[in-house]
């Protein structure tokens, strides 16, 4: 059963031919003999879950995202009432919210069973380890990072522990684990997902998005996810007819663009190829290849300076007293964001809004932009980020991840698929870039790419548990 789509399982819920707590002790049974090997869902609340389960009854008119009881993975910077909430720091190691945040309310409400909390970096990054539970290991190759922030929620996907599971992003935090671990991970469009408190209200670089085994799933996970809160200023009208509807309409893109690194630095040479040939089965649906790509310059800069001034933001009342237990990136982070000067912030935000104004324009003639997900492929784990790429030095620890974090500055709805794997066996992401507000017709484009590349998202290492 745990080897089943989410889709097939949640349509077995519906039926009523397996019950949701059938369902949540294949789920337990799953977790407690992969667990040893990944740590990737610490956090574990299973009598709880168990208990909503025995109870769990189907209304008589499901939504569009209804689960059916289907358990889910959720991410460890989101609240599950009387759970821990550590954010992988040890300064709120002890932490347990009393509600509910937005995110975990709207998939309760349209049927999720929230079991486990899945591992996270500590309070943000793309390398999944931290001091209150340790470090996740890729289901590919336990040598190997599964990236982050959302690494535990990819791993958990990757070996089956989970069918569905929720993430968040910032720079990269749900198309950078998808890459690393083979699996699918979308950067919905700012106000897609309602978000809580726990976030500048105003704030349109940190979304929450869902992550699966596939674009169908990933589908059905967002129609459980989106919604219209008067909680959320940036919140929207969701979907009509749901996006599950959008991915059975597909239809191929008339005109895109590929490129290996948006015109901006250093890729490994073998992933852009890996990309390159995924991305080229669109030209044999009919599909016109080009390599015109919007001017992305500045946008380095621009996203260094309005992350430094978010974490600022959000984390910098604790620096005063809590410095000497926070990971030195973050605090490096924080510290960057508190001393920014006026200009700094200025040419950030100008670089920002130009760079939208130049990607609307070159959606007015073209359907995709698509690029690798990652310049690198999945990294040691003794290692905390890259510092090279292809011999280019890098500066800091989110260098590397330019490739997804420059796309968050303008907004657009970007996915990661798998489309291959390396020479090392460990699995390739490839990013579709959408229009603005296009997730809908993004996702029936991924779709129709899945089907073509036909990528066996099966680490081997786990079909024997």
């Amino acid at each position: 059963m745990w080897q089943l789509s989410a889709t097939e399982v949640v349509n077995k819920l519906k039926t009523g031919e397996v019950s949701p707590l059938e369902i949540m002790d294949v789920a337990i049974e799953r977790i407690q003999k992969v667990e040893p090997h990944i740590n990737a869902l610490p956090i574990q609340f299973f009598d709880e879950a168990r208990d909503i389960a025995k109870k769990f009854k189907c209304p008589k008119n499901p939504s569009l995202g209804w689960l059916g009881g289907l358990p889910i993975a959720v991410k460890d910077y989101n609240d599950v009432a009387g759970q821990l909430t550590t954010y992988g720091s040890p300064i709120y190691a002890n932490n347990r919210p009393t509600q509910d945040d937005l995110t975990v309310a709207t998939l309760r409400s349209n049927g999720a069973i929230p079991l486990a909390k899945s591992n996270v970096p500590e309070f943000a990054g793309s390398h999944t380890f931290n001091p209150v539970w340790g470090l996740t290991k890729n289901p590919w190759n336990l040598g190997k990072t599964a990236g982050g922030s959302s690494g535990g929620a990819a791993a958990s996907l990757a070996s089956g522990e989970s069918w569905l599971a929720n993430g968040s992003c910032l720079g990269g935090s749900l198309r950078i684990p998808a890459s690393f671990c083979g699996v699918v991970g979308l950067r919905p469009s700012p106000g897609i997902v309602p978000r809580g408190k726990g976030l500048p209200a105003f704030d349109s670089l940190w979304v929450d998005g869902p992550m699966a085994r596939n674009v169908s799933d990933l589908g059905l996970m967002l129609d459980a996810m989106a919604a219209s809160s008067s909680h959320d200023p940036l919140s929207r009208i969701t979907q009509a007819g749901g996006f599950q509807a959008a991915i059975l309409e597909s239809r191929p893109p008339k005109r895109m663009s590929f490129s290996t690194n948006l015109g901006l630095r250093s890729i490994d040479p073998e992933v852009g190829e890996i990309c390159k040939s995924a991305a080229n089965k669109f030209a044999l649906m009919g599909c016109t290849v080009s390599d015109d790509i919007p001017d992305f310059s500045g946008s380095i800069e621009s996203f260094q300076v309005l992350r430094a001034l978010l974490f600022a933001d959000v984390r910098g009342e604790l620096l005063p007293k809590e410095k000497e237990r926070i990971n030195p990136d973050i605090v490096w982070n924080i510290e960057k964001g508190l001393n920014l000067s006026v200009n700094e912030i200025i040419q950030a935000r100008r670089t920002r809004h130009d760079l939208f104004h130049r990607i609307a324009r070159f959606f007015d003639t073209h359907d995709l932009l698509i690029c690798p997900t990652v310049a690198v492929s999945a990294f040691p784990i003794e290692q905390r980020f890259p510092t090279e790429i292809n011999g280019e030095v890098l500066t800091s620890y989110i260098d590397w991840m330019y490739l997804t974090f420059v796309i968050t500055l303008v907004g657009c709805p970007a996915i990661s698929i798998p489309c291959g794997l390396n020479k090392e066996g460990l699995p390739v992401g490839l990013q579709l870039i959408g229009r603005p507000h296009g997730d809908a017709q993004l996702l029936s484009y991924a779709k129709l790419l899945e089907q073509a590349i036909a990528f066996d998202a099966s680490p081997a290492f786990f079909q024997n548990f």
